[in-house]
């Protein structure tokens, strides 16, 4: 932790940025409000539909209209502003709190290995040693063949719980993957090829964190994988249950459930790379592929309300399926998916014996339409002439290595927590910050190619260019001037993002900025109020080092591929994900903050239209714990599930 920063009485004056006029009424009004989560009204709200041409002749194109009519419906339907927050529960039904634990009862379960967060402590011959965490940035260990002992590493460190939490009488659980709200919507399934005393045959399996546990569902043909896939390879398949993640935010849910997903995928890349295996998506099968493959027929359909409806509705419960990730030894290089072929094996997964019944997680439950309407917008087809291509793997640039712990992969992802509050003093020094962004940049440093194409670790694991930027309101870094800065992550928008915002914004390199790193600084100026106000008047925004909004391509994404609209999300959650990392690493914290008025922030950047938007907030800091709440082991947990 960094020297304080020098005390002023000025920490919480009126703005004195150059745009704090523009916000100032309404920030002072805002002011004497408290954002509390659970108040927020139930009534209907207006919605902004956006036009679209009504000349259509064509069905597929009116359907896609459709879609992407709904889409921005919902974006803006779900903006929070300084007059009206997006709908949600009037407050919390602590009685039909959902059980954070998805379980399929009467499925065999075979229970993974456990393992020290501390390697030094590690004396069994079947630990993998957990390998520096800044090592990985620069190149992947030897892979190990699939095992119990890797398989059982590998959900450890990326999916499995991480602590148990109590204070009074409360008791929750965290997981090593972050979550919105600690609510964990994200659930996740392997289909593999057999391991020895797991299975003796290719299965699909749930994972069931509670018990660091595979729940065995359904048996494969043998011929599967080596149809498909290198050896050693097998997937692993996210699914969103919404109603997690509704019961307490409402209408806004589907955004965080995104989130969460992209939270997972980097979890899951930096528990891979671990191990030396390399990650990615495969992007092209469709919707109704991944149900088949994750077994999520076992999900009754029902009828979408009209409006947003409460009681015993069970059927919400199912699961989304969200994408499926290739999971293979490093250095493998490129291999030929035929997902033609593909998809019609997964179509005969139809037939399989699946096992287990999923159990109910509430007795009630609030049902929000929009919800589930702009998920059906969404669901992908599939992508019969796409290629799977994997690139080789870039190496991030290096520029303050000394600024890390020399902690482990485990060390680092096992004792990630979420900051609750910041200490408004701690100062971070400028090295360490060009270092943490440099991690954050897609395609690694060194290759002379411009940022774009998600070459480095974790964001390698995606399939699509760089569509998300960083707006950064600099606190308390050591040798930066306090101001509005921009990481411009996908270098073609450059010229666009220029044009789109504030003429009068600088965007010229900050002293000391390494050539590669494509950051610029736009505003000299105090913002602290200015970003706590934007993120709903939560001080944590104003009291970290910096704080930051992640501003996407958007509209012109979505207008060639709708379906894009989630996969927004899991870009920024794969960001957020390595800023939570990386804050570990370098001794302090960092937490998502998921409550920001979306339009101001647009306002102060002077972004208008939806060719850019904020999705999602992030702060870094040094955190302010509580003592009052205990710490306990992950493993064996308490019996209650909530």
């Amino acid at each position: 932790m960094m020297p304080p920063f020098p005390s002023t009485s000025t920490r919480f004056h009126i703005l004195s940025s150059p745009y704090s006029s523009l916000l100032l009424l309404n920030l002072t009004t805002l002011s004497t409000k408290t954002f509390n989560p659970t108040t927020m009204p139930f009534s209907s709200s207006s919605s902004h539909s956006h036009s679209l041409s009504s000349s259509i002749t064509d069905p597929k194109q009116e359907s896609e209209d459709q879609n992407l009519s709904q889409v921005l419906n919902y974006h803006n339907q779900t903006k929070h502003s300084f007059t009206r927050y997006a709908r949600g529960p009037h407050g919390l039904d602590w009685a039909n709190q959902p059980n954070p634990f998805r379980r399929f009862d009467s499925a065999p379960v075979f229970p993974l290995l456990h393992y020290p967060t501390e390697d030094q402590n590690a004396n069994t011959s079947t630990t993998i040693e957990a390998p520096p965490y800044s090592s990985l940035f620069l190149s992947l260990p030897p892979s190990k063949p699939i095992s119990k002992s890797s398989i059982s590493q590998f959900f450890y460190d990326s999916l499995a719980l991480s602590a148990w939490k109590t204070i009074g009488l409360s008791t929750w659980s965290l997981r090593v993957n972050p979550s919105s709200g600690n609510l964990h919507p994200t659930e996740a399934y392997i289909i593999s090829p057999p391991i020895d005393s797991v299975s003796g045959s290719g299965f699909v399996a749930h994972y069931a964190p509670k018990v660091h546990g595979l729940e065995i569902r359904a048996e494969i043909p043998s011929g599967f994988f080596p149809r498909f896939f290198p050896e050693n390879t097998f997937l692993v398949a996210l699914s969103s249950i919404f109603w997690r993640e509704a019961w307490k935010y409402g209408e806004r849910a589907f955004r965080y459930c995104n989130h969460d997903v992209g939270h997972a995928i980097a979890a899951v890349s930096m528990a891979a790379a671990a191990i030396g295996w390399d990650v990615k998506l495969l992007d092209s099968l469709s919707h109704e592929d991944m149900k088949k493959l994750m077994g999520l027929e076992i999900f009754c359909e029902f009828q979408i309300p009209s409006r947003p409806i409460k009681g015993k509705l069970p059927l919400i419960e199912f699961e989304h399926p969200d994408c499926v990730i290739a999971v293979f030894p490093s250095g493998a290089g490129g291999f030929d998916v035929n997902y033609e072929e593909l998809s019609s094996a997964i179509a005969e997964f139809s037939k399989l014996e699946w096992k287990g019944k999923p159990n109910l997680l509430s007795k009630e439950h609030i049902c929000w339409d929009i919800i589930y309407r702009s998920a059906e917008a969404v669901k992908k087809p599939i992508e019969i002439e796409s290629r799977f291509i994997v690139d080789p793997f870039q190496s991030s640039g290096v520029v303050s290595e000394g600024a890390y712990k020399e902690f482990t992969v485990r060390e680092i992802v096992r004792k990630r927590r979420s900051a609750v509050d910041m200490d408004g003093v701690t100062v971070m020094k400028r090295s360490t910050f060009y270092q943490m962004l440099l991690h954050c940049l897609p395609s690694g440093s060194g290759n002379e190619e411009k940022q774009k194409r998600q070459l480095a670790l974790p964001f390698r694991a995606l399939s699509w260019d760089a569509e998300v930027h960083a707006a950064l309101f600099v606190h308390r870094v050591q040798g930066l001037p306090q101001g509005l800065y921009f990481l411009v992550r996908n270098e073609d928008h450059f010229g666009e993002l220029k044009k789109s915002m504030r003429p009068d914004f600088k965007w010229t390199k900050p002293e000391g900025c390494p050539d590669e790193l494509p950051l610029y600084e736009l505003l000299i100026g105090d913002y602290r109020l200015l970003s706590q106000r934007l993120s709903c008047n939560q001080e944590i925004a104003s009291d970290g080092c910096f704080s930051l909004g992640m501003v996407a391509h958007f509209e012109p994404v979505l207008r060639e591929k709708v379906w894009m609209y989630p996969r927004l999300f899991w870009e920024t959650g794969v960001l957020g994900q390595v800023l939570y990392l990386e804050a570990h690493a370098v001794g302090i914290s960092a937490t998502g903050i998921g409550c920001y008025f979306d339009d101001p922030v647009h306002e102060v950047l002077g972004i208008k239209g939806s060719d850019f938007q904020s999705l999602y907030h992030f702060t870094v800091g040094g955190p302010v714990l509580d003592k009052r709440i205990m710490s306990l082991p992950a493993y064996p947990g308490p019996r209650v599930d909530a």
